[in-house]
């Protein structure tokens, strides 16, 4: 097996593992506060990251850092989109979920547009008018009233978080420049872990140990995840590697049959190929120039 190969297999993999980390999770959003599931997602995700950290040579020189205000910032940013995610699990199947976090993407472009001043080019506009034309088609069961209650709302809370994901990996995309992967990971389980334990004086549940063994595995899936998809970064080349990321809907759509007996809706197939064709544009390897600044 090529370097290559080798990586987009560990590509798949993170698919997988996320896919597993999502169904996890889901299984505990009927019985489990909120906080408690981040707190065990990100708890126990810190043990197969440090454990990397230590085989690779990483630790403790991997978690140094000149920025950690930068850190906070992601931290938080991701913090809420981790919670918005979960609480949308309540509501969503799997693959419906995921379709919605294929927009992230596309919400960047608007993100850069308005924040950075950059220039959108032609395909790139049809990437958003594909990508929230999808949204409308995917809301349209919701609003007929032929999906259960709540998937209304489900797919807002998708939606808030394609928006703060998109903002968390504008600000990675800038740790990145100086600080260790492997830092950024850490650090964002740690806060996480925090946070979720923060929530502890609200009230935690009291699970059996089947549910114990899903929080417990959302952990260990999400921090597999993690570590699958930065070697894979390091082995395969990014271009590659695009295509692959799709793949995690073929999982999803899997999950919801076998786990959850849920079968796709008839809106979901017209949304699903509008929003991964935005998805396509988005990846088009004509980029956008920057804005000129004013002479």
């Amino acid at each position: 097996m090529s370097q290559d190969q080798f990586g987009l297999a560990l590509r798949v993999a993170a698919s997988f593992f996320f896919t597993v980390m999502v169904v996890f999770v889901k299984l505990t959003t009927e019985t489990v506060p909120l906080g408690q599931i981040i707190f065990w997602r990100s708890a126990v995700a810190l043990l197969p990251l440090v454990i990397y950290l230590y085989l690779t040579g990483d630790l403790p020189t991997g978690l140094l850092t000149k920025r950690p205000g930068s850190h906070i910032l992601r931290c938080l940013l991701g913090m809420a989109a981790m919670a918005t995610s979960f609480a949308s699990l309540k509501y969503l199947p799997v693959a419906d979920s995921t379709v919605i976090g294929y927009l992230t993407p596309i919400v960047m472009l608007i993100l850069g547009r308005i924040m950075l001043g950059e220039e959108i080019n032609r395909t790139r506009i049809l990437a958003v008018v594909f990508g929230f034309a999808g949204v409308l088609v995917i809301t349209v069961p919701a609003i007929e009233g032929s999906q259960g209650d709540g998937y209304l709302l489900g797919v807002m809370l998708g939606l808030i978080t394609a928006v703060i994901t998109a903002f968390a990996k504008v600000q990675i995309r800038g740790l990145t420049k100086t600080e260790h992967p492997g830092a950024i990971a850490f650090y964002f389980a740690l806060v996480c872990a925090i946070g979720g334990l923060c929530s502890l004086p609200l009230g935690w549940a009291s699970p059996d140990l089947v549910t114990y063994g899903y929080l417990i595995g959302a952990g260990l899936a999400g921090g597999l995840a993690h570590i699958c998809m930065t070697l894979g970064l390091k082995l395969a080349e990014t271009a590659k590697l695009a295509g692959v990321e799709y793949l995690s809907l073929i999982f999803a759509v899997g999950a919801d049959l076998v786990v959850f007996q849920i079968w796709p809706g008839l809106a979901f197939v017209p949304a699903t190929c509008l929003v991964l064709i935005a998805a396509y544009l988005v990846s088009f390897r004509d980029k956008p120039t920057a804005a000129k600044s004013p002479s």
